[in-house]
């Protein structure tokens, strides 16, 4: 072989032997200050088993309608504090961690059906609406949550009455391209996946001054909300987690089907999901209204929840019997 050539594979050879071993040589420090979900839980909440998961839940009121809440991408159900206490006065309201997030479960091995995979979240809210003896039930959807809410919509639509979607990310995210999906799942990524998930924290400010219109008027106890998922035993592994289980979720080709009653809420300064998202949607969707909150971001539940409550409370007046 001329020497020439012989180098060359020698440098490809190291090159490949760098790439597959480096990552393993970058130490990913245990993390501190964390405890199991249940020493952070509040006195109102409760851990009932779902389909073979532990779920942090949280329910108030009685009787119908039934809103089911379902939180966005790295929040929890601490995102809805401001109205659900307002809400019960509607009739019965059920919070809870989607998995990976919050105070659920997040486990990291697991048999049968990825426990972080689109499928299995619709599953989770039939599984609870089963649990607590709901026939139907309104779901409420904050970003990513409200395409959780739309995909067990279509997946069950005998079990949704009405929809509320909060600044709803249906025409944008979900999930990396295939051949970056494998890439991640890589044994090399997923050692530094948790590294990579830690620098939420570092980012948290930031994060929050993208979701709210104005984060100077953020109450202290929220920023508490904020903080405690964070505070949860391999919270980090468990995002990474998530995000490989996560793709695209085709909605945006089925919006004719979705006949049922949906409001479409969204903040008037929306960052992270574009104003013109929402009122996209709420166009192309065959039976939905729209209501645009003046000075809130992402958030309009957090930001501006009395305007918020006098949307939905309006909504469920025109769709109840």
């Amino acid at each position: 072989m001329h020497p020439l050539k012989q180098k060359g594979l020698f440098v490809l050879a190291g090159g490949l032997a760098v790439m597959a071993i480096g990552p393993f040589l970058v130490p990913v420090p245990p993390l501190k200050g964390t405890f199991p979900p249940h020493e952070l839980a509040d006195d109102d909440s409760e851990f009932i088993e779902i389909n073979g998961l532990d779920i942090h839940v949280k329910k108030l009121g009685q009787g119908e309608p039934v809103f089911v809440l379902l939180h966005g991408f790295a929040a929890s159900l601490y995102s809805w504090h401001a109205v659900m206490k307002p809400l019960r006065q509607l009739g019965t309201v059920i919070a809870f961690d989607r998995p990976g997030f919050g105070l659920s479960e997040h486990p990291l091995t697991w048999q049968g059906q990825n426990p972080y995979s689109p499928e299995t979240q619709v599953d989770l809210v039939i599984g609870l609406l089963d649990h607590f003896g709901v026939k139907q039930a309104i779901l409420v959807g904050n970003s990513a949550g409200g395409t959780v809410a739309m995909q067990a919509t279509l997946a069950h639509p005998e079990r949704i009455s009405a929809l509320i979607l909060v600044d709803p990310a249906v025409y944008r995210g979900g999930g990396a391209p295939g051949w970056l999906q494998h890439l991640l799942a890589t044994p090399q990524m997923r050692h530094l996946g948790p590294l990579i998930t830690r620098q939420i924290l570092s980012r948290g400010r930031e994060l929050i001054k993208l979701a709210w219109h104005n984060p100077d008027l953020l109450p202290p106890e929220m920023v508490e909300y904020y903080r405690k998922p964070f505070q949860v035993e391999n919270w980090d592994k468990s995002f990474w987690e998530f995000t490989l289980a996560s793709r695209p979720t085709g909605l945006k080709e089925h919006l004719d089907e979705f006949t049922l009653p949906v409001l479409v809420i969204t903040g008037d300064d929306d960052r992270i999901v574009p104003i013109s998202d929402s009122i996209r949607l709420a166009g192309e969707l065959p039976n939905a209204s729209l209501k645009v909150i003046e000075n809130a971001g992402h958030v309009p539940h957090e930001e501006q929840p009395q305007v918020f409550m006098e949307a939905v409370t309006s909504f469920v007046s025109k769709i109840q019997p």
